[in-house]
C-alpha cells in the first residue's frame, strides 16, 4: 500500500486540504475557490497608484544628499571614481534614485559643483555677518580671505573638491563655466573694502584696490592648496595673510 502524500492548503482561502494515496493531490478546497483563481489569472490585480511626486524641499534635500556624496568621493578618492554606483552607495540610495533626480553623470558633476558654490557662499556670508567689527576693514579682508584656508573640515574638503573639479574643468567647458564666468563678485568686494578704508584713512597711501584684490584672492587660493597638501603649515600661511594686511591697511 502506497504512504498517503502528505496535506497541503488552498492556495486560495488557506484551509487544509486532505491528503491523497494517488494522482495529483488537490489545490482547492472547493469548487468556488478553484473559479476564484480562475478569475484573478484572468484579471490580474490593478497596480497600485504611483506614488506622489516629492515636495520641492523634499527634493531639493535629496538632491543636495547626492550632491554631498560626489564631494566626499571626490575629496577622498579623487573625481574619477564617482560612478553613478559609487555616489548612489555613498548616498545611502539606490542608482534608480540618483537617475530620477539627475539626468547624467555630468548633470550631475555640474549640478555638485554648482551646490558646492552655493554652500560656500551661504557659509561665508554667515561668518561676515557675525564678525562683531563690521566696521573694521582688516577684521573683514581677513574673514573673507580664511575662507580659502582649510581651517576646519568643511572648509579643506570644500578645498580638496574644487582641486578635483579644476583638473577635470580643463577639459569639460561646462565645468569650466562654472569656474570661470564674467563676473568676479569677491575681487569686487576686497577691492570696495580697500576703497573703503582709503575713504577713512586706514589704507596705505598709493595703492590700487583693484589689482591689489586680484592679488590678494589668487595668493590666498595657492596658499590654501599649499595647506591642503602639507607643503605649508596654517601657521605660516597666517603669517603671509597678516603680512599683507599689515601692508595694506598699516593703520586699521
Amino acid at each position: 500500500m502506497r504512504d498517503e502524500k502528505k496535506s497541503a492548503a488552498c492556495r486560495v482561502c488557506g484551509t487544509a486540504l486532505p491528503g491523497t494515496t494517488r494522482g495529483r493531490p488537490p489545490v482547492y478546497c472547493s469548487r468556488g475557490c478553484q473559479a476564484k483563481a480562475y478569475r484573478r489569472r484572468k484579471s490580474p490585480p490593478v497596480p497600485a497608484a504611483p506614488a506622489p511626486a516629492a515636495e520641492p524641499g523634499a527634493r531639493a534635500r535629496r538632491r543636495r544628499e547626492i550632491a554631498g556624496a560626489v564631494w566626499r568621493i571626490a575629496a577622498e578618492r579623487g573625481l574619477h571614481e564617482a560612478s553613478m554606483r559609487e555616489i548612489a552607495v555613498e548616498a545611502g540610495v539606490s542608482l534608480r534614485v540618483v537617475q530620477y533626480h539627475f539626468d547624467s553623470k555630468h548633470d550631475l558633476l555640474v549640478s555638485a559643483l554648482r551646490m558646492l558654490h552655493e554652500e560656500n557662499d551661504r557659509r561665508a556670508r554667515a561668518r561676515v555677518e557675525a564678525l562683531r567689527r563690521p566696521d573694521d576693514p582688516r577684521a573683514l579682508l581677513r574673514t573673507i580671505l580664511e575662507e580659502f584656508l582649510p581651517l576646519d573640515e568643511q572648509r579643506r574638503t570644500a578645498l580638496r573638491v574644487f582641486a578635483a573639479y579644476y583638473a577635470r574643468s580643463l577639459t569639460d567647458p561646462d565645468l569650466a563655466a562654472v569656474f570661470l564666468h564674467d563676473e568676479q563678485p569677491l575681487e569686487e568686494l576686497v577691492a570696495a573694502i580697500l576703497r573703503g578704508a582709503q575713504d577713512a584713512g586706514k589704507a596705505a597711501p598709493g595703492i590700487d584696490p583693484a589689482p591689489e584684490a586680484d592679488l590678494l584672492l589668487s595668493g590666498v587660493t595657492s596658499l590654501g592648496m599649499d595647506s591642503v597638501h602639507a607643503r605649508r603649515t596654517l601657521a605660516s600661511v597666517s603669517e603671509v595673510v597678516d603680512y599683507h594686511l599689515d601692508r595694506l591697511l598699516p593703520l586699521a
